[in-house]
């Protein structure tokens, strides 16, 4: 059994584990105990009840955040040509062909967002196996493979806080939604855009209620339980 901090032990007193709590509560909470040295990241982790076996039933997609992530987003573009003109001027940070699949393939990953234009795709097939897995892979599926004419645009929107979401194996979705300096009109907001999108995003063949549980934590904090059903109705402020 791992043994707990002090500080960690005292944040936990805090958190009711018997008890669901509303997202404008939980929030607030989170806030009060989130008390490390530095900004914490704030994360909801919603267990689906979706059959990851399925692909069918896998949930991925994009969203934006109204506030952002609270950090500098590095965004990477496969281009060349005018495309790889136009990354550059939209602010990419890392804009390159074969010079960065060579440099992937020798393992660097030091980037948040990747990025592609079409025919790049299958020059970058390989490059799968190492940013697959950490969903760093240009895809159709979730907006990430891009026509040049909305380059200038999905760079945009990824350095405002774009925010790509996905079951993993065990059916989980664990996403960030802001940080903790934040403010919880802010946090409320994105969290609200994030969970319209995943709901939006549930699967046909998944019959009766999305989520069987759910919870919101910093990276330092105790995990603090939330009503499922509050989430399934949450939406973006008009």
């Amino acid at each position: 059994m791992v043994k707990q901090s002090r500080r960690y032990s005292a944040v936990a007193e805090k958190v009711d584990t018997n008890k669901n709590y509303e997202p404008r509560e939980a929030i607030e909470l989170l806030k009060e105990v989130a008390n490390a040295k530095f900004d914490e990241t704030v994360e909801v982790h919603l267990r689906t009840t979706a059959d990851p076996r399925h692909a069918e039933q896998m949930v991925r997609g994009v969203v934006v955040l109204p506030h952002g992530l609270g950090k500098t987003v590095r965004v990477l573009v496969f281009a060349s040509g005018e495309a790889a003109d136009t990354a550059r001027q939209a602010g990419a940070d890392f804009v390159g062909d074969d010079d960065l699949i060579q440099q992937i393939e020798g393992g660097w990953v030091e980037f948040d967002v990747g990025l592609a234009v079409p025919d790049m795709m299958p020059r970058i097939g390989r490059l799968g196996r190492v940013l697959g897995r950490r969903g760093l892979m240009p895809n159709p599926r979730t907006g990430t493979m891009v026509q040049p004419r909305d380059l200038a645009r999905v760079i945009q929107e990824a350095k405002a806080g774009r925010l790509e979401y996905r079951t993993d194996r065990t059916a989980i979705i664990h996403s960030p939604f802001g940080k903790a300096s934040f403010s919880a009109d802010q946090l409320v907001q994105n969290l609200a855009a994030l969970m319209d999108a995943i709901n939006r995003a549930k699967p046909a063949a998944v019959k009766g209620p999305f989520y069987k549980s759910a919870y919101m934590t910093s990276t330092m904090g105790p995990g603090i339980p939330l009503e499922v059903s509050s989430l399934q109705s949450m939406r973006p402020a008009e």
